[in-house]
């Protein structure tokens, strides 16, 4: 057979005459390539079990039998399944006139049977009644035009680079369709006529088919694929398994958080400021706390407010400010809540605390805000609260302190002093406000970002309002028991405060090593997964419950691709951004190089442009 005519089907009225091979020197000569020409394999070797197509081994399976009911979307798990496979599906219909006869017969056949059985005096045979029945029904539906009889054949052309890599598709196959009672096999010495019939000529060459009804070939419908979208939202993606959009709204489900896994450059960064700036388009406040400065030109972009967190800078938060209690609040409480807070950073501040140590602490604190007149029947919008000065001052007098005073000189008077002793300078009376810890001493970064998330969990709870929390590389603040425990009681909380909380890191192992990692992935509805580490894939396939494919498609994924969790679901997605979008957001240094390389340009465009003068 030439190879050029194998792709044409049996009926082909080409194939009625030999023809003769077209040799790759007879082409050259005619100057003519036509399609066939183009996508025929370079070579072909037909095998009882297999063809071999160029670099690419077919295997061509048939659906034998199936069971006597059908569950919906039975097929889906092999639509879904991430290999490379080709699948058709023929349904011809039966005249139903002609099949009512042979259902006459078939009765008639089966109910002989039965009454043969009571005249011997033998016990009932359920298969045969349950036949009956069967039959019975199925009939009175055909007569009433309830359903129609077909004959189907289902077809699947699976693909891979060796026999083994074959052999594991048709193992995973197996396996799911026998689970229901659905059995194949492959098309022993009819591999060429398995192939045609599951190209796009709709020819059924194999014609290995089965009754069904129309209940049950409606449950083989072709087009069910995971999907995961809402009526409403912003896009997250589109979906890698049908190309369908990936819509969600994180505020209408049952809570708000979400995590992201990433190695770096695998475009974790990118995907969150995508999300930040469509959830910007709906009414929503976004707050980052940024320790790359990655969110710097956003901010600018969209008008929003940037604040340099670092010892030389002109920023600062007190953390000895209270919030003002809201009415269903008790300002007793709130006074409470702030001084535990303030234990939990001094502890990371001096680097661990005795039992004997976190009582002295506790009642300094204390102490310090008596000296400023501030008890739980202050008016906390009215009062000046105190500096970490005052708080240094009132410790020194206390008995047992020395050691606690010389570990805090350092941020009074030492190397790290102007960090925390100055009042709050900053607020969040803007849409989108960004912290940035980048120039902050790395031993500094996690009392810089519990001071900043404790200062925005108090805006938050003063003024109840759609907000986003943004903390990247939050593994920063899984380093230390205090600042996960204070980050997971945000994730619990948040949601009485309408507050979504987004966690993202590079350093898996850090934040799942953490006590409160695992509980924080599970109090979040939204986990997206992208390209994974060698290093850290075994760890995430535990925790989220990935299967082998999953595994490697996270190892072998392109900058911007993962898997999408939200609830129970998660389908494949491809993070997509528009021209002006990916513009704003990149943060490819070649980009950002070239966009402000432009800026420059236009700005020097500008001043060299002549001034003109009004008309007179």
């Amino acid at each position: 057979m030439a190879l050029l005519n194998f792709l044409k089907p049996k009926n082909d009225s080409s194939q009625t005459a030999p023809v003769a091979p077209i040799m790759p020197e007879a082409i050259y000569k005619q100057g003519v390539l036509e399609l066939q020409d183009v996508i025929a394999p370079s070579a072909l070797k037909i095998t009882p079990r297999e063809l071999n197509l160029g670099d690419k081994i077919a295997r061509t399976f048939f659906v034998m039998s199936y069971p006597r009911t059908l569950v919906d979307s039975w097929f889906a798990p092999i639509i879904n399944l991430d290999r490379v496979l080709d699948i058709s599906i023929f349904v011809h219909p039966i005249d139903s006139a002609e099949i009512l006869k042979k259902f006459q017969k078939k009765v008639a056949e089966v109910q002989s049977q039965i009454m043969s059985r009571e005249d011997k005096g033998l016990v009932r045979d359920p298969i045969l009644d349950t036949a009956y029945r069967d039959l019975e029904d199925l009939r009175d539906q055909l007569q009433q035009a309830e359903e129609r009889i077909f004959d189907v054949g289902v077809y699947i052309t699976v693909y891979g680079k060796t026999i083994e890599e074959l052999d594991k598709t048709e193992s995973e196959i197996k396996s799911m369709l026998e689970s229901r009672l659905i059995y194949v096999k492959p098309a022993l010495f009819q591999q060429v006529q398995g192939f045609r019939s599951t190209l796009p000529l709709a020819n059924d060459e194999l014609n290995v088919n089965s009754k069904l009804n129309s209940s049950p070939l409606s449950s083989i419908f072709p087009f069910v694929s995971f999907d995961l979208t809402s009526d409403k939202g912003i896009l997250y993606g589109v979906n890698r398994h049908n190309a369908s959009l990936v819509l969600f709204d994180r505020f209408s489900l049952e809570n708000y958080n979400s995590v992201i896994f990433a190695k770096s450059g695998s475009g974790k960064s990118y995907a969150t400021k995508l999300e930040i700036l469509r959830t910007l388009m709906f009414d929503t406040e976004v707050i980052v706390i940024d320790p790359e400065r990655e969110y710097e030109f956003l901010s600018q972009t969209v008008g929003g407010r940037y604040f340099n967190i670092s010892l030389s800078s002109e920023h600062h938060i007190n953390p000895f400010d209270l919030p003002m209690p809201r009415e269903d609040e008790n300002p007793s409480d709130i006074l409470r809540s702030n001084i535990v807070s303030l234990v939990g950073l001094f502890r990371i501040m001096l680097g661990g605390l005795s039992p004997e140590e976190d009582a002295i602490i506790d009642r300094a604190i204390t102490e310090t805000y008596a000296l400023k007149d501030i008890t739980i029947e202050s008016n906390f919008a009215e009062i000046e609260p105190p500096l970490l000065s005052d708080f240094a001052t009132v410790l020194a007098g206390m008995e047992g302190s020395e050691s606690l005073s010389q570990r805090l000189s350092k941020y009074v008077n030492g190397t790290w002093a102007g960090f925390i002793n100055q009042p709050t300078n900053v607020d969040l009376n803007k849409r989108f406000v960004v912290f940035s810890v980048r120039d902050m001493e790395d031993d500094l970064k996690p009392v810089a970002m519990y001071i900043i998330t404790h200062y925005i969990w108090n805006a938050v709870r003063k003024n109840l309002k759609k907000r986003l929390l943004v903390i990247d590389e939050a593994w920063w603040m899984m380093k230390s028991e205090d600042t996960a425990s204070f980050l997971y009681s945000m994730a619990k909380r948040g949601r009485k405060y309408y507050l979504g909380l987004a966690t993202i890191t590079q350093d898996v192992d850090d934040f799942l090593k953490s006590p409160y990692g695992l509980p924080m992935i599970t109090n979040s509805s939204i986990q997206l997964l992208l390209k994974q580490s060698p290093t850290t894939i075994d760890n995430l396939q535990k925790t989220f419950n990935l299967s082998d494919e999953e595994k490697y498609l996270l190892l072998e994924s392109d900058v911007g691709e993962g898997i999408f969790f939200a609830g129970l679901k998660h389908v494949a997605i491809k993070v997509i951004a528009s021209y002006t979008e990916d513009q704003i957001i990149t943060s490819d240094p070649s980009q950002v190089l070239a966009i402000r390389r432009q800026q420059a340009e236009a700005a020097e465009g500008r001043a060299e442009a002549p001034a003109t003068t009004p008309a007179q």
